[in-house]
């Protein structure tokens, strides 16, 4: 079980994202600022942080920074959409959304937790 970070913008799919990490085991956090993010990471900290595939690329390097700044240990996974390419070049992973199977993040997220810099890649 690892400790999941979910960032974006759209609470709809936020609250997916959840029910499938926390159905596969994992505890779920959420930060759509960057003041809950920065609380997160003090708090908590987190194994994984997922970023949206919903947010700017702008928005996603901003995020990236403050985490590996506030949670250097952890992975990151960007979600990007299928019509679009990946925003971070220095994430350790990334899952185009949406996927067929919601699986995908879960399986996704285990990578991560298993071997941190993975490089996944789902299209």
């Amino acid at each position: 079980m690892a400790l999941v970070l979910c960032t974006g913008i759209d609470p709809v799919l936020m609250e997916t994202r959840r029910l499938i990490l926390e159905r596969a085991g994992h505890r779920v956090i959420f930060a759509t600022s960057e003041k809950e993010l920065q609380k997160a990471c003090t708090e908590q900290g987190c194994d994984v942080a997922v970023i949206g595939q919903t947010l700017s690329a702008n928005i996603k390097l901003r995020i990236l920074r403050l985490l590996r700044q506030h949670c250097p240990s952890a992975a990151v996974l960007e979600l990007h959409p299928q019509y679009a390419d990946r925003a971070l070049n220095d994430a350790d992973g990334w899952l185009a959304m949406p996927t067929d199977h919601p699986r995908e993040l879960a399986d996704a997220v285990d990578s991560l937790v298993r071997k941190p810099s993975s490089d996944i890649t789902s299209t």
